[in-house]
C-alpha cells in the first residue's frame, strides 16, 4: 500500500460512516508520518482504522470496503474496521498521533483527516501484538532508521503493565540480532 492509497481507504471509510476523522492503527500507519517508507514496510494490502468520533460503526467499513469486498476486487487493497481497545500501545498515543488531512470524497463536505500511529507507538504495538509479521516490521522499522532505538526503550515503560516485560524482551531479542 502506498501513501495515495491509504488516503483513498481513509476517505472512502469517512464517506462510509460520516465521521471526518479516522485513527489508522495498523501498520499502513507509518506513512502518516514517513510516507515514503520504504517497500518491505509496506507489504499490506489492508489498513488497520476506526473512526474516531464513531468507533462502534468500524464494522460498516468491513462490509463496504473490506476484505473480499469489490473496492478490495478493484483497487487490490481494503479496509479492516477494527475495535480501538485492540490495541496496545504506550500511554498517551493519542496525542502523539500523527495528521493526514485530505479532501473528502464529496468536495463539499470539506476536508477528512487520517490520524496515525506515531512510528515508536505503532512499532512498539507491533511487538506487542507479536505476530510474525509484526516482528519483521518492527525489524524493518529498525534497520530503515524510522524508528530510534533509545526512544523504542523509553516507550516500553509507557506500555501497559501486563505487556512491558513481553515488549521488552522482545525488543531486546530483535536489537540483539541486528
Amino acid at each position: 500500500m502506498k501513501r495515495e492509497d491509504l488516503e483513498h481507504v481513509v476517505r472512502a471509510a469517512s464517506d462510509i460512516v460520516g465521521d471526518a476523522e479516522i485513527v489508522v492503527i495498523g501498520s499502513q500507519a507509518i506513512l502518516g508520518q514517513h510516507p515514503d517508507a520504504p517497500e518491505s514496510l509496506l507489504v499490506s494490502i489492508e489498513a488497520d482504522l476506526y473512526p474516531r468520533n464513531r468507533p462502534e460503526r468500524a464494522i460498516e467499513i468491513d462490509g463496504a470496503i473490506g476484505d473480499g469486498s469489490r473496492f478490495h476486487e478493484t483497487y487490490g487493497y481494503y479496509a479492516h474496521g477494527v475495535a480501538h481497545e485492540t490495541l496496545i500501545a504506550p500511554a498517551g498515543w493519542e496525542q502523539r498521533l500523527v495528521a493526514i488531512t485530505m479532501p473528502a470524497i464529496r468536495p463539499r463536505e470539506g476536508t477528512v483527516t487520517a490520524w496515525c500511529l506515531e512510528a515508536h507507538d505503532l512499532t512498539l504495538a507491533k511487538l506487542a501484538a507479536g505476530r510474525a509479521h509484526d516482528l519483521i516490521f518492527v525489524e524493518g522499522a529498525l534497520r530503515s532508521e524510522l524508528v530510534d532505538r533509545e526512544q523504542l526503550l523509553l516507550g516500553v515503560e509507557l506500555m501497559p503493565p501486563d505487556h512491558r516485560e513481553l515488549v521488552r524482551g522482545r525488543l531486546a531479542g530483535l536489537l540483539g540480532r541486528l
